[in-house]
């Protein structure tokens, strides 16, 4: 987390993820789909994220794993994530979606 212009660290949503986790890869793709603003931590790569992960989780490296402000989500759904991260002032901007057109026209 950076500090803002205040000094104060701004809220920020941190996803906890291993490569070839299934469920990862659904959250990330739910999130990036959202607009939300995230920052990823590969626990195989980061032993101190892996230690974050089995605090949160019981001993257990669960993930995927969300740290929102202070809170820890494991194996939440995106709609969740995005709802918490607006309480805790992060909004998610979802990309413009194109305009809808028929299968059949070009």
């Amino acid at each position: 987390m950076d500090p803002d212009a205040t000094g104060q660290t701004a809220p920020e949503v941190v996803v906890y993820w291993r490569p070839g986790c299934g469920f990862c890869s659904s959250l990330r793709r739910g999130l990036e789909r959202a607009g939300l603003p995230t920052r990823e931590v590969d626990i195989w790569s980061d032993p101190d994220g892996a230690a974050q992960v089995r605090a949160a989780a019981n001993g257990n490296e669960t993930v995927p794993t969300v740290a929102i402000a202070g809170q820890f989500l494991v194996n939440p759904p995106a709609g969740t994530v995005v709802a918490l991260a607006a309480e805790a002032g992060i909004e998610a901007t979802a990309p413009e979606e194109p305009p809808h057109r028929a299968p059949w026209r070009r």
